[in-house]
């Protein structure tokens, strides 16, 4: 019973299906069925129940699944203790501008009780390069956001989370309970310098340009401020445990509406995610646009047991409820 077969198997298992498995796996599903009916010869016994809609364990294979796991994780533990003892196991992980996501906290906490010898570099990246430096092996995997062109890459996806324009606290649109892209079809979106993924451009920036050239969250913050520019940011979904004032600056509220030594409460929405709008800011929601996906990276072919490891650490800690989840899938 080979450990390449086995991991094979929990991959069925885990997407209930060949087809996703293979695509997860990188291969096509012909040899993937094929080893999975040579395991379950070996074992002398159905592990998956087949039919149109997908695949279901057998008591059979739940008891195989349990114990596969277990001796996975046994084996990508020997190579990690091998490696640390020749002092090379270390492993670079890149994030871009949301490195306080509580996601993102609870995965560092989960990773340094799962490793605890393990060397870990964090490289934080600014907004030029959506993929974090993987393309340049600067990093082994990352934690991002889409969209960008995944050529060569792998990518699961973690949370989705809405997205809000932000805008000066004195602008005409700010009042509004939500806009749509159209609403702010005429203003200056800020930019990202050339060369960034076009994907990512047309996506946070609008596609229209016309504002200043942009590379940090900060510099968003700052064009929207004294250029008068509009940009698109995530906002913290209901799941986060967060809900702030939706303007930082004063209510321009009609003197009378509360009476005195009394102050009326400000709107309260979604605030941008891991980033405190600077007072003059403020930040409404965005309708009729996809949600932002945030993501963990790494490239393809990349079986790394560390990265292996993180990758599934990072689903359970960024796990949410429906709200900001994928839409299911039928098996």
């Amino acid at each position: 019973m080979e450990l390449r077969t086995l991991r094979y198997f929990v991959t069925v298992a885990e997407e209930a299906h060949f087809g996703r498995a293979a695509a997860r796996l990188h291969m096509s599903q012909p040899p993937l069925s094929r080893a999975i009916k040579k395991l379950e010869a070996g074992v002398g016994a159905p592990l998956l129940l087949r039919s149109p809609a997908g695949v279901s364990l057998t008591p059979a294979g739940s008891v195989l699944l349990e114990e596969a796991r277990g001796l996975l994780d046994h084996a990508d533990r020997v190579r990690e203790r091998v490696a640390a003892a020749t002092g090379a196991a270390r492993l670079d992980v890149g994030i871009l501008g949301d490195s306080a996501d509580p996601g993102a906290s609870r995965l560092a906490e989960a990773f340094r009780a799962r490793h605890p010898g393990i060397g870990l570099r964090v490289r934080d990246t600014d907004l030029t390069d959506p993929t974090c430096g993987l393309r340049a092996g600067r990093v082994d995997v990352a934690l991002t956001r889409g969209p960008f062109d995944e050529t060569g890459l792998s990518v699961r996806e973690l949370r989705r989370d809405p997205v809000g324009v932000v805008l000066r606290a004195d602008d005409p649109l700010a009042d509004a309970a939500s806009l749509t892209r159209a609403d702010l079809a005429e203003r200056p979106w800020f930019r990202f310098p050339p060369g960034t993924d076009p994907l990512w451009q047309d996506y946070w920036s609008g596609g229209t340009g016309g504002g200043p050239v942009v590379r940090v969250v900060r510099e968003c913050l700052h064009a929207v401020l004294w250029s008068g520019t509009v940009g698109l940011m995530p906002l913290a979904g209901e799941h986060s445990g967060e809900s702030t004032p939706r303007r930082s600056a004063p209510d321009r509220s009609d003197p009378g509406q509360s009476a005195p030594g009394r102050s009326a409460p400000a709107p309260r929405v979604r605030r941008p995610f891991g980033h405190d709008l600077p007072p003059g800011l403020t930040v409404v929601p965005l309708t009729g646009m996809p949600p932002s996906r945030v993501l963990v990276a790494w490239n393809e072919g990349n079986t790394e047991p560390l990265v292996r490891s993180f990758v599934a650490l990072a689903a359970a800690a960024y796990r949410a409820p429906a709200l900001t989840g994928p839409p299911g899938e039928a098996g």
